[in-house]
């Protein structure tokens, strides 16, 4: 493990207002992170009366904010969309970016969800041959070339789509650590693999399923400015994330949990603040933290 690790924000497009989405945004362009991630629902989970904002609508703005930091989603529900509408949106925000755009996607966490909004309760197994599909199916349409196609939830006959992505290949990340149903999805399509936190135990046995993917990490983070800031900025975060995946304290400590999984061998960050991602949060840990981890 040679490389230096990547550092994303995932800005969740909820409770926030349009404006200060910018701001964050910016801010974390302006501090060196090197992707935001978005999040994929129809209303927010556990929060249904929060206003959110939809998923690809708010990667064009972020696309439009910014200059350099990469766009994606943490994740993209693969049930959402019929994978030509996907095809094309895909492409149209990479065009529209540059070439910066990430898929991120999976099967989807909320079943309930889907349930609420009338798109079927499926099981597990039959979201994950969905997913399988929806990947086949666009990445056969961005080639450019006409597809033709014949699955079990999608068939297409001559079906084509203009233009391709402008850097020829669109990186995928996919989440989860399942070994039947998500890890096959990960070693067969997947640029990255997005391991949940109780994964990280597993690794000697789940890296070996992963294929070619690397290795990324989502965490929630409670950065203190101060050690007198410690206690109440700890007890937010958990109050709002629980333990899992939590990281908290002083810029040292949150530099010494990430470390560990550095030397786990995760290449990539994907890090959710308990404060929204407010700047000067952004700029501590980007000051502080990044350094100490790289």
């Amino acid at each position: 493990m040679t490389s230096t690790p990547q550092f994303s924000v995932f800005m969740p497009q909820m409770r926030m207002d349009m404006g200060t989405i910018e701001e964050r945004v910016r801010a974390a362009e302006a501090c060196g992170f090197h992707k935001i991630d978005l999040m994929d629902h129809l209303n927010p989970p556990l929060l249904p009366a929060a206003p959110m904002y939809d998923a690809f609508v708010m990667a064009t703005a972020v696309a439009a904010w910014t200059e350099r930091v990469r766009v994606g989603h943490m994740v993209l529900c693969g049930q959402f969309r019929h994978p030509a509408l996907l095809a094309k949106m895909i492409v149209s925000v990479d065009h529209f970016s540059g070439g910066r755009f990430d898929l991120g996607i999976g099967w989807g966490s909320v079943p309930d969800e889907l349930e609420r909004f009338g798109l079927g309760d499926e099981p597990p197994a039959v979201r994950a041959a969905r997913l399988r599909e929806t990947l086949e199916v666009v990445q056969a349409l961005l080639t450019g070339e006409p597809v033709n196609y014949q699955g079990r939830f999608f068939q297409m006959e001559n079906a084509q789509q203009q233009p391709t992505p402008l850097n020829g290949h669109i990186p995928i990340l996919i989440g989860g650590a399942g070994r039947k149903l998500t890890m096959p999805l990960v070693r067969d399509f997947a640029d990255w693999w997005n391991c949940p936190v109780y994964g990280m135990h597993e690794l000697d046995e789940l890296i070996p399923l992963a294929g070619n993917a690397r290795l990324s990490v989502q965490r929630a983070i409670g950065l203190a400015p101060s050690t007198a800031a410690r206690d109440e900025v700890v007890a937010t975060a958990q109050r709002r994330f629980g333990d899992w995946a939590l990281v908290a304290g002083t810029p040292d400590e949150v530099a010494e949990g990430l470390k560990a999984d550095r030397e786990m061998g995760a290449e990539q960050f994907v890090l959710q603040f308990s404060d929204f991602a407010a700047p000067e949060t952004l700029e501590l840990f980007a000051a502080e933290v990044i350094p100490a981890v790289t």
